[in-house]
């Protein structure tokens, strides 16, 4: 049987195991980049979409810019090109890789975060999506110019080796999400600064978070996309129905188990 050729370096592979993320530059060109922006800003001018995107008039927003621009969630449930670019092979191909299995997509998420906007706190996406055996791992695909002015991603390297953190409470005046998991002693943020159509893949147990947009007018656009590898036999029933990188359902059973800190991290992320 011939062996299916790698899509990433020996390098890259040592990159991703040893630091828990890699960013792969370029992957989609800004013609998609700006056909995706143009999506998601047409869907946010659209209005709410119950059950996954509720934005409020500015005028019941009391300030708070993100009750304006809240993050979508599972857009490719009702999005034709955010379900198409969930499942993009090119993903498919580097998670593949990384996961050394078939990679199934679980979730999606847009992200606006225009100027003024909360961070979110340094926290651990597995946490959230409770993947058993294994981990989740993210496809976090940039649609803007994303450096530590307008918000971008901070990163733990190591943290990934280090199972699940019991979270503390995070600073309500600088996240939007309560969760919160100090830098463990020894290791250090690191920023994780892209351009457009760059993606950053990162573990799903890889402490990671964002400061507020502090530019004047930029946005922090984001395409994200959560997957599970093939091998796993459980999760949080809230991410479903489960896809294959052809679209397929797979079944798979709910993580019931609240974890190691309880009941928490049952809930959406």
């Amino acid at each position: 049987m011939t062996a299916t050729p790698s899509s990433l370096s020996a390098e890259q592979l040592r990159l991703f195991q040893d630091e828990g993320y890699l960013i792969v530059r370029g992957l989609f060109g800004d013609d998609e980049v700006g056909t995706l922006r143009d999506e998601f800003m047409a869907l946010h001018a659209a209005g709410p979409v119950p059950g996954f995107f509720a934005p409020v008039p500015e005028i019941e927003a009391g300030g708070d810019v993100l009750k304006r621009y809240p993050r979508v969630m599972h857009p490719h449930r009702f999005n034709a090109l955010a379900r198409r670019y969930l499942l993009d092979p090119r993903l498919g191909a580097i998670l593949a890789d990384l996961f050394g299995e078939e990679p199934l997509a679980a979730q999606s998420m847009v992200y606006f975060k225009p100027a003024g906007a909360k961070g979110q706190a340094l926290h651990q996406d597995n946490f959230f999506l409770k993947v058993e055996p294994g981990t989740c791992i993210a496809a976090w695909v940039a649609l803007d110019p994303i450096d530590q002015e307008n918000g971008g991603l901070r990163v733990v390297p190591g943290t990934h080796r280090m199972g699940i953190f019991c979270p503390e409470e995070a600073d309500g005046d600088l996240s939007f999400t309560r969760e919160y998991v100090p830098v463990p002693h020894g290791l250090a943020t690191v920023p994780a600064d892209l351009a457009p159509g760059d993606v950053l893949f990162f573990n799903g147990s890889l402490v990671h978070g964002s400061g507020p947009n502090r530019s004047a007018d930029r946005f922090r656009r984001t395409f994200i996309g959560h997957y599970v590898g093939r091998s796993s036999e459980r999760m949080s029933a809230w991410y479903r129905p489960i896809l294959t990188m052809a679209g397929d359902e797979v079944t798979m059973a709910d993580n019931l188990d609240g974890g190691p800190c309880g009941t928490e991290g049952t809930g959406p992320h």
